[in-house]
């Protein structure tokens, strides 16, 4: 339903991302998508590229007056830092190109794509591979969360680990009342002394001249009922949660719901049961599924939680080969982050979105939002006549 395409570079003068798919005629506030990118930008352990960008989102096509138009939404984000770079990143042949890089970084796609594409400089790869173009789409993402809030989803995000500093899940029901305490807190873990203790190990990497990985963790509450399908393997929510969660650079691994715990534990003890209240309709009493079951959301909270490997540039360099000259060299340095997990979780809230906006697409349909909202409105109410009526997780 949804299609999404970026472009640019991460030193070039712009990063552009087209949207296409939204209904017509839903509102779009363009100081909540600047806000998003914001949040991406933050957290302790950020290098000093964000002390240079600011930000902000300019619209291109797609939107009129303030709402979306029949046709894809073309968005812009400036580099900032361009203006340093322009004859090194020049689309014309410069005077001074510039130093070519050729000393690939272990873990990072420097190597393999220099040889995947025939490259004397591993500029040309760097560029595209590195994480800066995720504030593309962070900005989508944006523009899918406001579609989403229409019909009652809500999406968070927290860290649970810095290194070896860690500390338990959240519960869901919880996520509401400690947003304000993950915003404020530089590392996004709403536990003050946990928050303290991963800064000290950010700080302590930084001293050493390493870097550092992570765990964090997304919540989508009040997700709609049916969103996905088993008949097919690309349809299939989780399988699409994955895949998306998968594609933010640095990131390892990804499980929902109990995960990987779940595998060492009895059936008895990880599937949850369903009981019927008087109030809230069918009720689980757990949510180990993590809100899916058979590639479709079960109305229970959808819980995802990724492991980010530590960044693979390192002030403490890596040993490597020229690739001019084959000799052992060390590996090429370039300004970056000492921890990204903060801004991680929040560049997986965008893709969590992305995916649940063309899942609820998929469901409701409607080329208006007129459209799509009734026909997620007659939807609620069909399976309010069965008992099911969402309301644990639901403001609505």
């Amino acid at each position: 339903m949804l299609r999404m395409l970026t472009s640019g570079e991460s030193h070039g003068p712009v990063l552009t991302v087209i949207l296409d798919g939204l209904p017509a005629g839903m509102a779009v506030n363009i100081e909540s998508v600047n806000e998003e990118l914001a949040r991406r930008q933050r957290g302790y352990g950020r290098g000093k590229r964000q002390q240079i960008e600011q930000d902000r989102v300019e619209v291109l096509s797609g939107v009129r007056h303030g709402r979306t138009m029949p046709g894809p939404v073309t968005l812009q984000i400036r580099n900032k830092d361009y203006a340093n770079w322009q004859a090194r990143m020049s689309s014309s042949e410069p005077e001074s190109p510039g130093t070519p890089v050729t000393r690939p970084r272990p873990g990072h796609a420097d190597f393999a794509g220099a040889l995947k594409y025939d490259l004397a400089d591993i500029r040309d790869i760097l560029e595209r591979s590195s994480a800066r173009t995720t504030a593309a789409l962070v900005a989508a993402g944006a523009l899918c969360r406001q579609l989403l809030g229409l019909v009652g989803v809500e999406i968070y995000s927290h860290v649970c680990a810095i290194g070896e500093v860690s500390g338990p899940p959240v519960d869901p029901a919880r996520i509401r009342d400690l947003a304000d305490d993950v915003e404020a807190s530089p590392v996004r873990c709403a536990d003050p002394d946990l928050s303290a203790a991963m800064q000290a190990a950010i700080d302590q990497a930084t001293e050493e001249g390493d870097t550092l990985g992570g765990i964090f963790e997304v919540i989508a509450l009040g997700c709609p009922l049916g969103l996905g399908s088993p008949v097919q393997w690309d349809r299939r929510l989780d399988a699409r949660l994955a895949a998306a969660l998968m594609s933010i650079q640095a990131v390892k691994g990804v499980e929902i719901g109990a995960g990987f715990g779940g595998a060492v534990r009895k059936g008895s003890e990880v599937h949850d049961e369903i009981i019927h209240d008087p109030g809230d309709g069918y009720v689980r009493l757990s949510n180990n599924a993590g809100g899916v079951e058979g590639g479709i959301s079960n109305g229970e909270p959808i819980v995802v939680r990724c492991a980010m490997k530590p960044l693979p540039t390192l002030r403490q360099r890596l040993a490597s080969v020229d690739l001019a000259t084959r000799e052992p060299v060390p590996a090429h340095f370039e300004r970056s982050d000492i921890c990204a997990v903060p801004a991680a979780a929040v560049i997986a809230e965008a893709m969590v979105a992305y995916v649940l906006a063309d899942a609820a697409l998929e469901r409701f349909g409607g080329d208006s939002i007129g459209a799509f909202l009734a026909h997620w409105q007659a939807d609620r109410e069909a399976l309010a006549a069965r008992g099911y009526t969402g309301a644990r997780w639901s403001k609505r």
